[in-house]
């Protein structure tokens, strides 16, 4: 038998390059196998892949050269900064496209990057076992919300690998384009939107509540975050153990408020930047909805998501000498 000191202490730098529907996001950290990720340098690049998408669901051909510069101008950071390795991963823009195959093949051919297309339950698993991480075999079940651009993900469990993971077509920017185009929103709009996210959720939150009633409620992703702090949590500044929370009832109050701003004026409240200022009112009115259909008052606020997830797995996996099949990896010095 392997004895745990015989497991080798990884101390690495590593990159994780995160291709989501709005921003590509390079994220350097150094880590080691049973140690916090410690984050040393972070890069973005809009290029609001999800919006670039034609009528017969192709990611069209500007959009997918942007992301070849993008991947190319990422990894030549991550070699600069010193990564042993990049983790590169797409979510639901890429996910969705009918030609993703094609267009993840030229990226690597181009840049020797191999991207790995997480599915939707993928990427809950993944943010469950950052959120467990983060608070700990104490917290007993958790029920983990994440509102990306493109999808929300759920999970419920006890474990590192949760009871229920699910994914569901309801990210604020797929529902801003789909349901709320104008600035500021129709409040009609607004209206059947809530009715329709209310009938969408019933069935899915029956079936995340069905392994048990959750001892304590995530919720992780920037969306979150911008919402607490509008709602009177900590800035960033005060650091990311601050205890955070997002309340049912600041949430509704926040929503009456929001949803008469244009854009332009929302981009200007404080903890909510320009780029996704457009789709804040879609993302509340999500997470609203979701609370409501799980009967949650209280959210705590995770720092950790998805990215940290990714970052965990794999040194979970180098530990004990597995692949991670669900994602593509690249050595930085292999640069083409």
């Amino acid at each position: 038998m392997l004895g745990l000191d015989a497991l080798p202490l990884l101390d690495v730098r590593l990159g994780v390059l995160d291709i989501g529907s709005n921003t590509v996001h390079l994220l350097v950290v150094d880590a080691h196998r049973g140690g916090h990720p410690t984050p040393m340098s972070s890069t973005k690049s809009l290029l609001r892949l999800a919006e670039r998408i034609d009528s017969d669901g192709r990611l069209a051909d500007d959009a997918a050269k942007d992301l070849i510069e993008a991947v190319d101008d990422f990894t030549r950071i991550a070699r600069t900064s010193g990564c042993e390795q990049v983790m590169a991963f797409a979510t639901s823009a890429v996910r969705d496209a009918t030609n993703s195959d094609d267009v993840l093949a030229d990226v690597h051919e181009k840049t020797g990057v191999a991207i790995g297309v997480l599915s939707g339950r993928d990427e809950a698993r993944l943010t469950s076992l950052a959120v467990r991480r983060w608070y700990g075999w104490s917290a007993g079940r958790i029920v983990a919300l994440d509102i990306g651009g493109g999808s929300l993900e759920m999970s419920n469990g006890v474990d590192e690998e949760p009871d229920v993971a699910l994914s569901v077509p309801l990210g604020a920017g797929r529902l801003t384009r789909d349901w709320l185009p104008g600035d500021p929103p129709d409040r009609r709009r607004i209206g059947v939107l809530r009715d329709w996210l209310d009938a969408e959720l019933k069935p899915v939150a029956a079936q995340l509540s069905a392994p048990g009633k959750a001892d304590l409620a995530v919720g992780s992703s920037k969306t979150f975050r911008s919402l607490a702090r509008l709602t009177g949590a900590a800035p960033s500044s005060a650091g990311p153990r601050v205890k955070r929370q997002l309340t049912a009832s600041g949430l509704r109050q926040l929503i009456a408020f929001i949803s008469r701003m244009t854009r332009a004026d929302r981009a200007d409240l404080e903890g909510v930047n320009a780029e996704r200022a457009g789709q804040l009112v879609a993302g509340a009115l999500v997470a609203e909805a979701a609370m409501r259909a799980l009967n949650l008052d209280t959210l705590d606020i995770c720092p950790w998501a998805l990215r940290e997830g990714v970052i965990l797995r794999r040194l979970d996996s180098d530990a004990f000498d597995d692949e991670l099949p669900i994602l593509g990896t690249t050595s930085p010095d292999n640069d083409q």
